[in-house]
């Protein structure tokens, strides 16, 4: 189960987040309907309104719709979702800021165990 604080500037942020095992139950989609897993519901709700969230899904273009209906049905704010994402890592590079704020972040969960205990702190001092 994930355990863990993310202390984020008060900046704006992009969040790249993956769907099916991180957010819902791993291709639930496919022997029935989507289910949030524990906490990510929440984690998604909590993430500050004026950011930028984009979904990565391997998901086919087939399941656009159904996807999209059920992150609306369940009031869930997202920027861009994208279909059709290999399968592999993901790989994130990005700069740190000159004052020293860390600019990039990564969270690995275990699949369909979801983000009890996990929570976002907005750090002023960051």
């Amino acid at each position: 189960m994930l355990k863990e604080e993310l202390r984020i500037s008060p900046l704006r942020h992009s969040w790249i987040l993956d769907f099916d095992g991180t957010l819902v139950i791993h291709n639930g989609y496919k022997t029935g309907e989507d289910k949030f897993l524990p906490g990510a519901k929440e984690f998604l709700q909590s993430i500050p309104k004026d950011d930028y969230i984009l979904i990565l899904t391997a998901r086919e273009k087939e399941a656009k719709d159904k996807t999209i209906k059920f992150l609306k049905e369940n009031n869930i704010r997202f920027n861009e979702i994208l279909f059709d994402m290999p399968m592999g890592e993901r790989i994130l590079i990005n700069d740190d800021k000159p004052s020293g704020l860390k600019c990039a972040y990564c969270v690995n969960t275990k699949r369909d165990e979801g983000f009890n205990n996990f929570k976002i702190v907005i750090d002023e001092s960051l």
